[in-house]
């Protein structure tokens, strides 16, 4: 029986494994078949913790909780609509000329045409070897795709409705205050249950809320600094460049390098020479640098420093899953995870693959007791 008995755990181990990794698939499978619910749902829940210090600074002034959570949300909304239409003639102006801005950039490239077609007449040469000399005999088939226009306008009213869905559930989420975690609480049939599962709690939302806010208004900043520098550096847009810089900053990798190649796109056709167009691009890298590499982790500090691995990771699969807004949002539900596996002791090791180089170094005696 002894010997038999570490054979039935290491069977079971594996049993276990093979059942998590199964749960995972179907995870994933109902988050990408059911986006248009799920995404909503969640985009809500990260808005409510965010701006949910807010809400408890109005409470702490004497402003009841559902009037706070009503002004805030419809100032949002109010912002939002307000920035989206202020920035709708720019940012159309702006995919409008991509041909023009194509050609241009080709031009100034004008001294590397002639290796360019060279490479092109080869790569012609070769087609036409493999698909033969008698164009009777093939015929090619082409499938028309649809109107980049329409595209947009359908990504665009699917985007609108999740804002609208997710704003409601945050001004829902805010307005009713401790009521959602008294249900939750309730649930629990033990007293150390409710007192472990309340402390759970206010961990989660104090280090998410925290977190989340800290970081809108760094990357609200760092729009700011960008717009302002790109102004002074005298580029075109510089408010509708700030908004975008802000935005795409929530993308980690991505976000920086996406925002300097477009900007480096615009710099080329306004300025005349190569070196003073890559400059602009390179104010924006440089600023996005120092956010990255020292504001945010003095200001954020180490506590929920994250490996960058697993950010990688995290932006790749939510990206695959739910496109660039699932992409925005990797980032929040990561630390959301981390959060929870730093409260339970049975997803410490998860938590600690999750965490960054300080995280992992930390002395026992500063982190604090799991919640078994």
């Amino acid at each position: 029986m002894d010997t038999q008995t570490p054979l039935a755990n290491t069977d079971l181990t594996i049993i276990k494994r093979i059942l998590i990794g199964i749960f995972i698939v179907l995870v994933a499978q109902v988050l990408f078949v059911a986006q248009d619910v799920v995404m909503p749902i969640i985009l809500g829940v990260l808005i409510a913790q965010t701006l949910r210090p807010v809400v408890r600074f109005a409470e702490k002034r004497g402003i009841p909780s559902p009037l706070a959570a009503f002004l805030i949300i419809v100032a949002l909304a109010g912002g939002l609509g307000f920035g989206a239409y202020s920035l709708s003639g720019p940012v159309s102006d702006l995919i409008s000329s991509a041909p023009e801005t194509g050609s241009k950039i080709k031009a100034k490239f004008a001294e590397y045409r002639d290796e360019i077609e060279a490479v092109k007449d080869a790569s012609d040469q070769v087609q036409t070897l493999t698909q033969g000399t008698d164009t009777n005999e093939v015929q090619e088939v082409v499938v028309q795709q649809p109107a980049l226009l329409s595209t947009a306008a359908s990504k665009t009213f699917t985007s609108l409705t999740t804002f609208v869905v997710a704003l409601i559930l945050a001004l829902f989420l805010l307005s009713t205050g401790t009521l959602f975690y008294e249900k939750i609480i309730g649930i629990m049939p033990l007293m150390s249950e409710k007192k472990r599962a309340l402390r759970v709690i206010y961990d989660v939302e104090r280090q998410v809320s925290r977190y989340l806010f800290t970081i809108s208004l760094i990357n609200a900043g760092l729009g700011a600094a960008i717009g302002v520098s790109l102004w002074l550096y005298g580029m075109p847009n510089p408010i509708m460049w700030g908004c975008i810089a802000a935005v795409l900053n929530f993308l980690p990798f991505i976000g920086a390098w996406g925002g300097a190649l477009a900007v480096a796109a615009t710099a080329m056709v306004v300025y005349p020479t190569l070196g003073t167009a890559l400059i602009a691009p390179a104010i924006y890298l440089g600023l996005t640098t120092l956010e990255g590499n020292f504001l945010t982790p003095m200001i954020v500090g180490r506590r929920l420093e994250l490996n960058i691995v697993a950010v990688f990771l995290t932006v790749t699969v939510w990206g695959w899953l739910w496109g660039l807004l699932g992409a925005l949002m990797a980032v929040p539900i990561l630390v959301i995870v981390k959060v929870l596996c730093d409260n339970f002791e049975s997803m410490n090791a998860f938590g600690q693959f999750l965490s960054g180089r300080a995280a992992v170094e930390k002395p026992e005696e500063e982190a604090e007791a799991p919640v078994t």
